[in-house]
């Protein structure tokens, strides 16, 4: 049984507009995605700024309301569960952010952030709590006085050390890591997936890993989504996807990977256009206005996610 199972999941936030701000349109973040994780396996999820994966981690960790879709976690319903209900699933199911600074509360300290998970979870008593939070200092490579000190006292990498402490803290089974080393130097980057690959090591995690960079997510990740204006277009082992891409939109991310050797020349596919907006999305397959391969039956037939050769791909180009 998989760990999240993920069915037609929509996200559409109404756009409300005139004088009565009734919603007219709708903000189509997240548009029938559908996927599953194991437990212990690492899906990335790949894509540009504004397509959405941002939107649907959060669907998944239940800070947003879905429109519509499903989300089993362990074979359990949580789509519309909110309260009580949904408490014990919080401990199941964490977050990293994309930006530590903003995602750790400055005024409280360190030890202090890691404790509210227990108190929110009325788990342990003071003490306990202060043991715990020495034992996850320690987990992250960061010395116990930093319970002491407050967010801004550390750097860019230590704050988002103290972010996955946090995530971990109530020994989820799955973390929904946001981004959480683009806003780091490319120096201390490798140092927070490598700790990321070693938690998962130790304590058996599975993670949903965002990305808009498919080099970060090259090593750690089993299987790689990419996620096109709210719709997986194109799922496959992670390999794979690098070594044989199939969908356009996938090469051209591909191609924009740099090429460590000087003397080797990369074959860029370079994309014309913006991304549409989600407001109003392109007719037929979404990406075909940008798409350098576009037939006329894009333009007008939106194609299905179909299981090919072990990959999942949306792409008339694979039809036949």
């Amino acid at each position: 049984m998989s760990l999240l199972s993920v069915r037609d999941l929509n996200m559409h936030f109404p756009v409300k507009e005139g004088i009565l701000l009734r919603a007219q349109k709708f903000n189509r973040a997240v548009d029938g995605v559908s996927f599953d994780i194991q437990p212990g396996e690492t899906l990335g999820l790949v894509g540009e700024s504004g397509c959405g994966k941002s939107t649907l981690g959060r669907c998944i960790s239940r800070l947003y309301r879905p429109t519509s879709g499903s989300i089993e976690f362990e074979g359990q319903d949580i789509t519309n569960l909110k309260g009580k209900a949904l408490m014990p699933f919080r401990q199941d199911i964490q977050m990293i952010f994309q930006d530590p600074m903003e995602s750790l509360n400055s005024r409280h300290t360190v030890g202090d952030i890691l404790a509210e998970p227990f108190v929110v979870q009325k788990i342990g008593d003071k003490q306990s709590r202060a043991k715990r939070v020495a034992e996850l200092l320690d987990i992250v490579g960061l010395p116990a006085r930093s319970a002491s000190r407050y967010p801004f006292e550390f750097s860019g990498g230590q704050r988002q050390r103290i972010g996955i402490a946090r995530a971990i803290a109530l020994n989820p089974k799955l973390v929904i890591c946001d981004e959480p080393v683009s806003a780091l130097d490319v120096s201390i980057q490798s140092q927070i997936l490598n700790l990321l690959v070693d938690l998962q090591k130790e304590f058996n995690l599975a993670y949903l890993f965002i990305a808009h960079d498919l080099a970060v997510v090259k090593h750690i990740s089993d299987r790689i989504a990419i996620m096109y204006l709210g719709r997986i277009v194109e799922e496959s082992i992670g390999d794979r996807i690098y070594r044989e891409p199939k969908h356009p939109y996938t090469k051209s991310l591909i191609s924009a990977i740099p090429i460590a050797d000087p003397h080797q020349k990369a074959q860029r596919q370079v994309l014309t256009g913006d991304v549409p907006s989600p407001i109003n999305p392109p007719s037929g397959c979404r990406f075909h206005p940008r798409c350098p391969q576009v037939m006329d039956q894009c333009k007008f037939e939106s194609p299905n996610l179909r299981l090919m050769d072990e990959r999942r791909i949306a792409c008339h180009l694979e039809d036949g």
